[in-house]
């Protein structure tokens, strides 16, 4: 039943973006799946971090992984779209199992600490070996639209349809979901409980970079280019500030953190630029912006965007409970009404203690 529903919120959901994106312009569609890349990325952190408790600032380097897989691929082997973006999926769980391998026996600082440091060192191979991997230039990615989608569709339409989460749905509510929360609140009664918290921290890094990896796909054939200045350690910031933004471990969640991380940064310069702002200002008011933003959500929203729309939607619809002889309440019998204003009375005495017995 709950993969049922999972598929059929799936096709609604298809069914909305296509309608949408048949009435937006090109850079509109461009937008929107700009979105679906950072939708699938910060969904699979968000799982990472809001169900299995660990931590990483390395995102932008699994991305970086899945973008040069699905280029190199498209270059130099002519694989087919539906083979790139499973390939370049598998090929940045391979590199997360590794580094889960690793980070099975770091906690909190630490892990966040080594997955900095690859978030910094990964992206710059491509400038140490310019044969494979183009330099500082990078590679360039020529997509060809499948033949059933038409010749004149454009990719960056049909890319907001991969944006689909109900693997992740899934996997969040079948046991290995239940198992990731329970290493996540105490990993040593977890242990106690017979659960395999090394195994199942790196099965959540796997997940998580595989999600990454195909977000890297999809960003590599949305922009044409794939280069080492589109994966610096600022995209893993934006990524964990979308998630933590959106709603730690909610799908929901990653689409408010990437409708954030795309357009606060977009309307915030256009404002800007139409104030007269020069050049130099305007590029550093979108940074200010995530700040301001990431406090206000903070304060409103301990446990982010998502979850104040569920508190707002819990205080709307919840009834407060009847008065003791309001209308719609029946009075026991032999219990006396009286009006909760009125002043405090003290209880009827019994007759022993009128004639001061006890």
């Amino acid at each position: 039943m709950t993969l049922l529903r999972h598929l059929v919120a799936a096709v609604v959901a298809g069914a909305v973006i296509w309608a949408a994106s048949v009435q937006l312009n090109a850079f509109r569609d461009f937008q929107m799946a700009e979105i679906a890349v950072y939708v699938v990325a910060i969904a699979g952190l968000s799982m990472l971090i809001g169900l299995s408790g660990q931590i990483s600032l390395g995102h932008g380097a699994f991305m970086a992984v899945g973008a040069y897989t699905a280029a190199l691929l498209m270059l130099h082997l002519n694989w087919p779209l539906w083979a790139v973006f499973p390939a370049s999926a598998v090929v940045t769980a391979a590199a997360g199992a590794v580094v889960g391998l690793a980070a099975a026996r770091l906690h909190g600082p630490y892990l966040a600490g080594a997955t900095l440091m690859l978030a910094v060192a990964l992206p710059s191979l491509a400038v140490q070996f310019p044969g494979v991997f183009g330099g500082d230039q990078g590679l360039s990615v020529t997509v060809t639209t499948p033949a059933a989608l038409g010749a004149t569709f454009p990719p960056t339409r049909w890319l907001a349809w991969v944006c689909s989460l109900v693997i992740l749905a899934n996997l969040a509510r079948s046991k290995v979901g239940r198992d990731w929360r329970a290493i996540r609140d105490d990993p040593v009664a977890a242990a106690l409980a017979g659960l395999n918290v090394a195994r199942l921290r790196v099965l959540a890094f796997i997940v998580s970079a595989a999600c990454a990896g195909l977000a890297g796909a999809m960003l590599a054939i949305t922009t044409s280019l794939v280069s080492p200045g589109s994966f610096t350690l600022s995209l893993s910031i934006a990524l964990l500030a979308g998630a933590v933004l959106g709603g730690l471990g909610t799908l929901i969640g990653a689409l408010w953190g990437a409708l954030v991380i795309v357009l606060v940064p977009t309307y915030v310069t256009d404002v800007a630029t139409s104030h007269g702002f020069s050049g130099g200002v305007a590029a550093n008011i979108p940074i200010a912006a995530y700040g301001v933003v990431l406090i206000v959500v903070m304060l409103l929203f301990p446990h982010g965007i998502q979850g104040g729309l569920r508190r707002l939607a819990r205080l709307l619809l919840s009834t407060p409970p009847a008065r003791l002889g309001s209308p719609g309440q029946r009075q026991p019998a032999g219990e006396l009404t009286e009006d909760p204003n009125a002043p405090y009375r003290r209880p009827p005495v019994s007759e022993h203690q009128e004639e001061g017995t006890s």
